[in-house]
């Protein structure tokens, strides 16, 4: 009895093992990126928006879009961008400055720690 377990047990574990090891390595599909990313841009917009207020600067960040790129081989990362859509006035006395502005963020989805990182560009 025991030798049969002794000699089941790898062999359960043989099977077992790249069914597990396959769905780790895989990770999470388009849908979910593109949620995690979604949430990465509304922190941004939060954090940005209101941030000037103290020296009479308004902005409103809108998100223009969200866009997550499959990987273009097997080993390579899946890539986001955010768009940004800035409206900024800046009061002086009773003139006001509006100003429009477009502000790209890229990002490298990190499979180890499971998050969107930015991607520097120059």
């Amino acid at each position: 009895m025991q030798l049969k377990r002794a000699l089941f047990a790898p062999l359960a574990l043989a099977l077992a093992l790249p069914g597990c090891l396959g769905s780790a390595t895989k990770g999470p599909g388009r849908e979910a990126l593109q949620a995690e990313l979604q949430k990465e841009a509304e922190a941004i917009r939060h954090q940005n928006e209101g941030q000037d207020a103290s020296l009479g600067v308004t902005a409103t960040w809108n998100v223009a879009s969200v866009e997550v790129t499959e990987p273009a081989a097997k080993d390579a990362p899946w890539k986001g961008t955010i768009r940004f859509q800035i409206h900024s006035e800046t009061r002086d006395g009773s003139k006001v400055q509006v100003d429009e502005i477009e502000k790209t963020f890229h990002y490298v989805y990190n499979g180890t720690i499971n998050k969107w990182v930015f991607e520097y560009k120059p």
